[in-house]
């Protein structure tokens, strides 16, 4: 790993994008949750020029193999993603009445925001994103791969197109996802 940690280098090539939420805390368990990333990802492939060639959302990260049209960097439209998302999540959590563990996940996020100064008041998402630019075919493919088994090892699916949250259906049944992808 380069002395600077993983680093988007080379804004308009695809890379592999891993980011989770503080202290890995699983909420996207319940659809509104979830359903707020997706709107977000939509925006940003409609206004920001996010390609998404491969993505799932797991119950406390999500995992994307993307790139940008050109309009924005990949960093960009990054930040602004979690930026959005973060913000959204947390007042959807505040303002859940049947969010059981609502007290408990936003000490969470407030004291992770307490550590970090580039927060005000609360942190959702872990900082980094770990990118990783794949340079070939066989890294594309052993990352789809991984990414669509996400559900499959964590028992939540048999079979990997099965999982709603994932691009797996486009790519292994000739389905239609729950966001426009970019094939590769």
């Amino acid at each position: 790993m380069p002395t600077g940690g993983y680093q988007i280098r080379d804004q308009y090539a695809i890379h592999f994008l891993t980011f989770a939420v503080v202290e890995w805390l699983d909420v996207f368990t319940r659809k509104e949750y979830i359903d707020i990333v997706l709107d977000s990802l939509r925006h940003c492939q409609k206004e920001k020029g996010l390609k998404i060639h491969a993505w799932c959302i797991m119950t406390n990260h999500v995992h994307m193999i993307a790139s940008s049209d050109g309009r924005h960097t990949l960093s960009d439209i990054l930040r602004d993603l979690k930026k959005y998302t973060s913000s959204q999540v947390i007042k959807a959590i505040e303002d859940n009445p049947r969010e059981s563990r609502r007290n408990w996940m936003l000490w969470i996020f407030k004291s992770a925001g307490a550590k970090n100064t580039r927060n005000d008041h609360y942190q959702f998402w872990q900082q980094d994103n770990h990118p990783e630019e794949c340079f070939s075919t066989a890294m594309l493919e052993s990352k789809m791969k991984y990414i669509h088994e996400n559900p499959l090892r964590a028992g939540f699916v048999r079979n990997e197109w099965d999982y709603m949250y994932s691009s797996a259906i486009d790519y292994y049944c000739d389905g239609k996802g729950l966001l426009e992808i970019d094939f590769l």
